[in-house]
């Protein structure tokens, strides 16, 4: 018979059992120091390190950092939601979908310049906005042709607002050498015979972060009422 463990016995620690590694698991944490610490600490170094595991083990799930990114951003598009197109509220519906999908990138820093240098986003939720913003614009009069070309601009147009959003929101530029930039460039402006420039000396202070919106919405009225008039014609 064995004799019983002395009382001062300690059984030994056993180590928390790791969640099993998937792609899910690594998009999750990326996603986690993106958000705490900005795209630029994102690879696939750091992500095996906060998993607690080697690098080498994240490409049987992730080929590589850019695959990381088009997959975190693809999460971060499924943020925004898509709704189902109505024929009475198409437009309506377009300038909210449009909206939500700049608010989701501009949440997290980088992730608009993932979408920027993301050409042809194919993840599920990519997909799901792509095929929403058609039936959109197909619910809107527009034909299949001039759906594709009109999501494609509003797409390129989109991302380009919220990577400038995001370096101002998240300190990507120097405010500083901005405000000097800025007020050589109002000197400058200033000094233009208004003879020659009378419209251009009228943009001084137009330009500035308080009507960015104000500047994003007119843009997108101005979107639809083209593609507005674009469908009317189709009848």
């Amino acid at each position: 018979m064995e004799a019983p463990k002395p009382p001062w016995h300690r059984e030994p620690r056993r180590r928390a059992t790791k969640p099993q590694l998937s792609q899910e698991l690594i998009v999750e944490t990326a996603l986690k120091i993106l958000a705490a610490e900005g795209l630029e600490a994102v690879n696939m170094r750091r992500v095996a390190q906060d998993l607690e595991t080697g690098a080498a083990s994240l490409y049987a799930h992730v080929a590589n950092k850019n695959e990381l990114g088009e997959l975190m951003y693809d999460q971060i598009l499924g943020e925004a939601p898509v709704p189902e197109a109505d024929p009475a509220r198409w437009a309506e519906q377009l300038a909210e979908l449009l909206r939500a999908e700049v608010r989701a990138m501009v949440a997290y820093p980088g992730i608009a310049r993932v979408a920027w240098q993301t050409m042809i986003p194919v993840g599920p939720n990519a997909l799901l906005h792509a095929e929403g913003l058609l039936a959109i614009l197909r619910a809107g009069g527009l034909s299949l042709r001039q759906a594709a070309f009109a999501g494609d601009a509003l797409a390129l147009y989109v991302k380009a607002n919220a990577y400038e959003a995001s370096m101002w929101t998240f300190g990507e530029v120097d405010e500083t050498e901005v405000a000097q930039r800025s007020r050589q460039m109002h000197a400058y402006m200033s000094s233009l015979p208004e003879t020659s420039f009378p419209n251009m000396l009228q943009l001084l202070g137009l330009f500035n972060a308080e009507n960015a919106q104000e500047r994003f919405d007119l843009a997108l009225e101005m979107f639809i009422a083209g593609l507005t008039h674009l469908a009317a014609k189709n009848v």
